[in-house]
């Protein structure tokens, strides 16, 4: 039962906090007019998905190490 309750106060505790959000919005903010840009713009799109592939193995090999 109390591993229960940290849990849940854990939980509060990460539900306030706001720290990250504005780099979460920002990110998906980017990556739609990311895609947009490539709906739009078709001669670019190969260049956006390079650059998403890229990001990609970036962030497989950081959260690996």
């Amino acid at each position: 039962m109390m591993n229960l309750n940290l849990a849940l106060l854990k939980l509060k505790a990460l539900s306030r906090d706001k720290k990250g959000q504005d780099l979460v919005e920002y990110a998906l903010l980017a990556g739609f007019i990311a895609v947009a840009a490539g709906a739009l713009l078709p001669g670019i799109s190969t260049s956006i998905s390079t650059i998403f592939s890229k990001m990609a193995s970036v962030l497989t090999n950081a959260a690996s190490a």
